[in-house]
């Protein structure tokens, strides 16, 4: 299995949904197409939404789980940027 190489981290374990998937989806605005955005999120609503959104935003869950090493209830989700729909061009 090839190695997730992340070119940035996010935290948004302080964050509350709908917060959680505006500063993911932020980040991701600022990595190139193709690169891999590492966030760092607590368990419940930011574990299932900020993945969800991602995936409906054209970006790819690479992998989705517990980070217990960076505390508590903490998960980490690898996102590969996709194009956005602002980046999408309509026939």
């Amino acid at each position: 299995m090839n190695p997730i190489v992340p070119v940035a981290r996010l935290d948004i374990r302080s964050h509350a949904c709908p917060v959680t998937w505006v500063k993911a989806r932020i980040a991701l605005s600022r990595i190139a197409e193709g690169e891999v955005l590492e966030v760092l999120l607590q368990d419940g609503e930011p574990r299932e939404n900020v993945p969800r959104s991602a995936e409906e935003d054209g970006h790819r869950v690479l992998r989705l789980e517990p980070a217990p090493e960076e505390g508590a209830g903490t998960w980490r989700a690898w996102l590969l940027r996709g194009a956005s729909p602002e980046d999408r061009a309509w026939p």
